[in-house]
């Protein structure tokens, strides 16, 4: 009876003057439903692998209508979820089996990244990160400047070295500007630890430079101690110090915000022993 009543009561309503019921709006896109279906998963390595304190605060910013249309067109060719489930062939990956590959950890909005692969088209560079924005925008800086040596992978690094990199299977690594974690007692937060070298030095190919740099002092003093009594590592200074900017890792705009304010930027170049 409620549905022949209906009809007639919103008829009523209107003819009284009384405005018309708003449209029920469109339900919300549920809790767990990926943003993009064949893009980027929220939590691609899910209940595979243990909880632990993790090195990296996921961001949630908003994706811009351009960034959207570059993980909707390019992630299904370019990216990949770090889901732990599968060993990569890096050959394969980036179309060239003789391709040397670096692994770049945390690459925040993508500039720097694509411009160092574009200014070593030789070099494969797999970018991991969990930034959904900065993922889109790198895709998008990849199509701009026509980039084939660029690969996306979303996730935990420490996943993405552990279960799905062969043994020996990178020409260097790169952990540019991590999070500094600045307050003692999240300090065990922090990626350079002696347990995440170990883990680094068994993926990295013997001669393999692991590069870092920091504009946080406390953390490069951190780094430094920890890389120089790592038995696997061997600093690429004579002098056992820190190393000079190399024109290959671009001045970014975060970098030069940093030092406008008096920040000073460390550089560790480590070689892995062979």
């Amino acid at each position: 009876m409620s549905e022949n009543l209906a009809p007639s009561t919103a008829a009523g309503t209107a003819a009284a003057g009384t405005a018309a019921p708003r449209p029920v709006p469109a339900p919300a896109r549920a809790r767990r439903e990926p943003m993009f279906p064949d893009g980027p998963a929220p939590d691609p390595a899910g209940s595979h692998h243990e909880r632990r304190i993790r090195s990296f605060q996921p961001r949630r910013s908003r994706v811009t209508p351009g960034q959207a249309e570059a993980l909707r067109r390019l992630w299904p060719t370019w990216g990949l979820d770090v889901d732990g489930l599968r060993r990569l062939d890096l050959g394969e990956l980036f179309g060239d089996p003789a391709l040397p590959v670096v692994l770049e950890i945390g690459f925040g909005m993508g500039e720097a990244t694509a411009e160092m692969a574009a200014a070593d088209p030789g070099t494969g560079i797999l970018a991991c990160d969990v930034h959904t924005p900065g993922q889109g925008n790198l895709l998008g800086l990849a199509e701009q400047r026509g980039l084939t040596n660029v690969r996306v992978a979303n996730g935990d690094a420490i996943i993405l070295l552990r279960e799905m990199l062969a043994p020996d299977a990178l020409a260097g690594i790169r952990v540019f500007f991590p999070d500094p974690w600045p307050k003692k007692r999240h300090h065990k937060r922090r990626l350079i630890q002696p347990e995440f070298l170990a883990l680094a030095a068994t993926r990295l190919a013997p001669g393999a430079v692991l590069h870092c740099a920091t504009d946080w002092e406390p953390y490069a003093e951190q780094m430094l101690e920890v890389l120089s009594a790592s038995p696997d590592f061997e600093n690429t200074q004579p002098d056992g110090g820190y190393a000079p900017r190399p024109d290959f890792r671009p001045l970014t705009r975060f970098e030069g915000q940093g030092l406008d304010k008096g920040h000073v930027v460390h550089d560790l170049m480590f070689r892995r022993r062979g």
